[in-house]
């Protein structure tokens, strides 16, 4: 169940809340008794091994899913404000549409399915594209773009979109060095502007560098809480030759569990 609070019943100060989220595909269990909050302008990576759970969590946030158990709460102001970017191989590129076309569906919440692209909203369209690194794409059709291009143009897509709670599912997955930089600053911007980033993401030192708080997933909350802190507990650490995420077995009561934030 996943419901919009009303003022009463949610603090301003959490954007997201969940109560003993459970999620099952047919009879395999990938998520029980999640309890916990996202604060609001938290930028937070969700961290942890395949098959953890991961980017289904997000997609219970995102309203994909629904829980098979518990609830999930959302705050009302993020009414028709979430913006969810999914894995790279779950979005289409072979429809026919160019750049220009397919970021003008940011501005679908806003202005409706079928947005006039007048001067304004070309406008728009020109200044995303722009921040990030796409300008002289516009007429470009979609599927001769590559994989960090493509990601680009979804980022330029959520700048116009200009959503409060923002959603990415392995943002950086199989593109450069220069495009992870350039949307990491963007990223940086957003969370400067007080806006709630929860980020699926398997690169440590990309997590232990830019975000603020972690969410160790291992079909369980198994950590949650500032990020150079659960490094220090051992929570999070590497295999030296696989750079690869380590979960411990038995740290479900380290307390860094999802009901304590870290914060006060």
């Amino acid at each position: 169940m996943t419901d919009f609070c009303s003022h009463e019943t949610c603090s301003q100060h959490h954007h997201v809340t969940f109560k003993d989220v459970g999620y099952r595909y047919g009879a395999h269990r990938v998520l029980h008794d999640i309890s916990g909050v996202f604060h609001a302008g938290s930028l937070t990576a969700i961290a942890g091994p395949n098959g953890a759970g991961k980017s289904t969590l997000l997609k219970i946030i995102a309203g994909v899913f629904s829980p098979k158990e518990g609830t999930i709460i959302i705050a009302p102001e993020l009414a028709g404000k979430i913006g969810y970017l999914p894995q790279g191989s779950a979005m289409e590129r072979d429809y026919p549409i160019s750049v220009r076309q397919a970021v003008s569906t940011g501005l679908w919440p806003s202005m409706g399915s079928t947005p006039s692209l007048n001067g304004a909203a070309n406008e728009k369209i020109t200044a995303a594209l722009a921040e990030v690194g796409l300008q002289g794409f516009e007429e470009t059709q979609i599927g001769e773009l590559s994989g960090g291009q493509f990601q680009r143009l979804l980022f330029a897509r959520l700048i116009l979109q200009d959503p409060q709670l923002i959603l990415l599912d392995e943002p950086f997955a199989a593109i450069d060095a220069p495009t992870i930089a350039q949307l990491i600053q963007l990223i940086m911007r957003w969370h400067s502007e007080g806006r709630t980033i929860i980020c699926v993401l398997h690169d440590l030192l990309l997590i232990r560098k830019y975000f603020p708080e972690s969410f160790l997933l291992a079909g369980k909350c198994m950590g949650r809480g500032h990020t150079h802190a659960l490094f220090e507990q051992k929570l999070l650490s590497f295999d030296l030759d696989m750079a690869e995420l380590v979960v411990p077995e038995e740290k479900e009561d380290s307390g860094f569990g999802i009901q304590d934030s870290g914060r006060k």
